[in-house]
């Protein structure tokens, strides 16, 4: 919790918040519990947004898995943590598929 009259963090004791800074102290209510939440919120990763951009991404010869063409669009996310590397996705030009690769 943090002080409403100078911001700065309060501490716990004797069932009271003390600020240490301007001596602010008031009761600790029920809305002051720690509270614990087990429904977990998964961020979708959102690959490209929509068909036209597609065709604005440099594309790149590379064997598509699926129907073996040569051709693909491709695109760098940062899906990891900031001092890993980036992931490159690869969309085929002719059937669709998207698929990644991992550096």
């Amino acid at each position: 919790m943090f002080c409403p009259e100078c911001k700065s963090l309060m501490i716990s004791s004797a069932g009271q918040l003390k600020c240490r800074k301007c001596g602010y102290i008031r009761n600790i209510t029920d809305k002051d519990q720690m509270q614990i939440r087990t429904v977990r919120q998964e961020k979708e990763i959102v690959i490209v947004e929509d068909g036209e951009q597609v065709r604005t991404l440099p594309t790149i010869a590379i064997r598509c898995p699926k129907c073996e063409n040569n051709l693909a669009f491709w695109w760098l996310r940062q899906l990891r943590a900031a001092d890993e590397s980036e992931v490159r996705f690869f969309r085929c030009c002719k059937c669709g598929h998207t698929w990644r690769q991992y550096d």
